[in-house]
């Protein structure tokens, strides 16, 4: 292996990770749009009196869509994370089973 090939493939590993960090980057500011836009939802839910069980709901359907139009394919973790959160705000906001 020649000093040319080192460099070369030392230049392609710095690439990669540079595009590897910038993904993780971006990744984590999805992440992170998508739980401040959970918490305005829950806080909305748990502190608008006026607000009914039915626009509460849509309100959790609307923000489902937008999470699954920021990650697609990630319904289970969507299922696992939020779905309970929002069910047992729901539960104690309106009283519901």
């Amino acid at each position: 292996m020649d000093r040319n090939e080192t460099v070369e493939g030392r230049e392609t590993g710095a690439a990669v990770a540079e595009v590897g960090a910038a993904e993780r980057a971006e990744e984590q500011k999805l992440i992170r749009r998508m739980q401040m836009m959970m918490s305005m939802v829950m806080q909305v839910i748990a502190q608008d009196g006026s607000l009914t069980v039915d626009d509460a709901a849509q309100m959790i359907a609307d923000s489902r869509k937008a999470a699954l139009a920021m990650f697609p394919g990630k319904e289970l973790a969507y299922d696992l994370i939020w779905k309970p959160r929002f069910q047992r705000l729901m539960r104690e906001r309106f009283r519901i089973m």
